[in-house]
């Protein structure tokens, strides 16, 4: 990100906080404007399915001509699906899809539906006449909301494969991102809604870095540049944030969390050409981007997990340095957006909620 493009989000994220988005920075419905997203590189398509019964939900990342793929799991209480395959000394090169989905372990169950969907399309590691679509998939949990036995399964997964497109990505509580909320030290009794959000960058050589990330941390959505809470833990008549790394610091508690309640989760991109073992690196390097835009983060309680996809259509010197450092950057603005396009549940209140007051 240049200087100019650096301060010009740090003031419309000011603005944002202070219920004053620019008009420049406003789409038409008031909410932030979009910051490019996922779908700006080439090859990729993402959909949302959201369940109307309750906020869960799951968003499919479709690479149906395969795509290079790495993987850095960083949180203690993780749920994934396919990423030992994803170890640069392990065979299988690429993959054909990714799987953000709320429900718990339960809705590791989407990538089945996602798998069956690119068979139908052709996509897939071929075998003899069959081809075989590599799906990884990472949960985040949100059976804390509305009824528990409702969660994103195969059909749901299949659904939103379905919907995946190369347009505009729909951002705050879709897909995986329908029952993300964050600051989760006091209970969802003063915890805040969150969502999902993207975000992407030019850049001048032809690369484009983005990322897409679901966010339900345990900590709070912070502003990368001055660190302060944007949402999560609330004081305790709600009405103001209270900040999950200074309560713990004075010591408050609310007995052990417990592990999986929370985390965030997401993929980013480019269309630089990266090896396995680049890959890995780069959503390696991508993870900075959670320790400047959530605090705390990667705690024993969060699954944090990034993929990172490579379409290879650019090639470049020392590739994972310029796309690692880029990924790090749209990721934190895409945790700020998850937070800031959210929009609020019944004594869930989201971010604009408190800047209004």
């Amino acid at each position: 990100m240049s200087e100019i493009d650096r301060r010009s989000f740090s003031a419309a994220l000011a603005a944002s906080l202070s219920g004053a988005w620019p008009a420049a920075a406003r789409a038409a419905d008031g909410a932030p404007a979009p910051a490019g997203g996922l779908t700006d590189v080439g090859g990729l398509s993402v959909g949302h399915f959201t369940d109307s019964r309750r906020p869960t939900g799951c968003t499919v990342v479709l690479a149906e001509a395969g795509a290079v793929c790495g993987v850095d799991v960083r949180g203690g209480a993780p749920g994934t699906r396919e990423t030992d395959l994803l170890n640069p000394i392990n065979t299988v090169e690429q993959v054909h899809g990714i799987v953000l989905s709320g429900g718990s372990a339960f809705g590791l169950d989407t990538a089945t539906g996602v798998m069956r969907y690119l068979e139908e399309k052709g996509a897939g590691v071929p075998w003899g006449s069959a081809k075989i679509p590599i799906v990884p998939a990472a949960i985040l949990f949100d059976l804390g909301i509305g009824d528990w036995k409702v969660r994103p399964d195969a059909n749901a997964g299949y659904a939103a494969a379905r919907a995946a497109s190369s347009g505009r990505i729909a951002e705050g509580c879709v897909g995986a991102g329908a029952g993300a909320a964050c600051g989760f030290l006091h209970g969802m009794e003063r915890a805040m809604k969150s969502g999902i959000g993207t975000a992407s960058l030019k850049l001048p050589n032809g690369a484009v870095v983005a990322a897409l990330v679901a966010a339900n941390p345990f900590g709070d959505v912070v502003d990368p540049e001055t660190g302060r809470p944007i949402a999560g833990l609330r004081s305790e008549d709600g009405k103001a944030l209270r900040g999950t790394v200074a309560a713990l610091l004075a010591g408050e508690t609310r007995g052990s969390p417990r592990s999986g309640e929370s985390t965030a989760i997401g993929v980013v991109a480019t269309n630089v050409a990266l090896t396995k073992s680049e890959a890995s690196r780069v959503a390696g390097m991508a993870h900075d981007g959670f320790s400047r835009s959530i605090r705390p983060v990667h705690t024993p309680v969060d699954g944090d997990t990034l993929f990172a996809l490579s379409t290879g259509a650019v090639r470049l010197e020392h590739p994972a340095l310029l796309v690692g450092t880029a990924a790090a950057e749209v990721v934190a603005r895409a945790v700020v957006r998850a937070a800031l396009t959210a929009t609020s549940l019944p004594g869930l209140p989201c971010a604009s909620d408190l800047a209004r007051r």
